[in-house]
C-alpha cells in the first residue's frame, strides 16, 4: 500500500501498472513519466516501464493491511485495458470482495470494455466505480457506467479539458472536477467547473473539486466561490 497525494483517496494498490493513450485526456499522462522516472530508479516493479505489466505477487497486498482505508485501484494502470484478462480482473475483484472493511475505488476510460464485463464481476457494496470524462465528447462513456451494478458510481472530469454540455446524472452518486496539471497543463475554463457544480446541485450529485492545476498546482489551490468543496458518498454505508 502507498499513501497517495490524491486529494480523493487515501491509498493505493497497484496490482497491474502500465497503460496505452486511448482519449485527449491521456496526452500528459502523470502516471506515464512517473513510471519512466521509476524505471530509470531501478524500481523492479517498472522494469517494463509503461508496459502493461500484471503484479501477481501483490494481489493480496489488501488482506494484509488491516486498517479500513480508502483505496485507488490501478492508480498506474486501467483495470479494464484491454491487454488485461478477465481472469486476471477476476482474481482483483475476489480479493476486493473479500477484504470488506476498505472501500476500493476504481477508475476506467474504457467503459464500454468495464460494460462488457461487468456482468463477469462481484459488485460488492465496498467497490466504487467510476469513468473519466474529460470532455463533452466523451460523454457516452456515462451511459455505460450507468449499466454496472456498482453501489457507488462516480465520475472524474479530469483533467476537465473542455465544457461538458447537457449533463445527466442519473445514476451517478460522486463528481469529482479538476484541471490538469504540470508543465504541459491546458487550462480549465471557471465556467466548465460551474457548470458541472450546478449540475450535482440540481441532481443531488455529491461535489468534488479537486484542483486548479497549472504549472503550479500547489499556488493556484482548490478553492471555488471561495471554499473547498469535498463531498463523497458515506462510506459503508447500507
Amino acid at each position: 500500500m502507498s499513501k497517495s497525494k490524491i486529494e480523493w483517496t487515501e491509498n493505493t494498490w497497484n496490482p497491474v501498472t502500465g497503460c496505452t493513450k486511448i482519449s485527449d485526456g491521456c496526452k500528459n499522462c502523470y502516471a506515464a513519466v512517473m513510471a519512466q522516472r521509476l524505471k530509470l530508479m531501478g524500481n523492479k516493479k517498472y522494469v517494463n516501464g509503461f508496459e502493461v505489466t500484471l503484479h501477481e505477487y501483490c494481489l493480496t497486498d489488501p488482506l494484509k493491511w488491516k486498517k479500513p482505508s480508502l483505496i485507488f485501484v490501478n492508480s498506474m494502470s486501467d483495470l479494464f485495458h484491454e491487454d488485461i484478462p478477465l481472469d486476471f480482473i477476476q482474481k482483483i475483484f475476489g480479493i476486493m470482495n473479500k477484504a470488506s472493511w476498505h472501500t476500493f475505488q476504481v477508475l476506467t476510460k474504457r467503459a464500454e470494455r468495464l460494460e462488457e464485463l461487468a456482468p463477469y464481476l462481484n459488485w460488492s457494496p465496498n467497490i466504487w466505480q467510476g469513468v473519466t470524462v474529460e470532455s463533452d465528447q466523451y460523454k457516452d462513456r456515462i451511459d455505460s457506467l450507468r449499466k454496472v451494478n456498482a453501489k457507488v458510481r462516480f465520475i472524474s472530469f479530469e483533467p476537465l479539458i473542455d465544457e461538458v454540455k447537457n449533463l445527466d446524472l442519473t445514476g451517478v452518486d460522486w463528481a469529482i472536477v479538476g484541471g490538469e496539471s504540470g508543465f504541459k497543463s491546458r487550462r480549465m475554463d471557471p465556467e466548465w467547473v460551474l457548470s458541472i457544480k450546478n449540475e450535482c446541485d440540481q441532481q443531488g450529485v455529491s461535489f468534488y473539486f479537486k484542483q486548479w492545476g497549472g504549472i503550479n498546482k500547489k499556488k493556484n489551490g482548490r478553492l471555488l466561490l471561495g471554499q473547498t468543496w469535498d463531498a463523497m458518498p458515506e462510506i459503508g454505508a447500507k
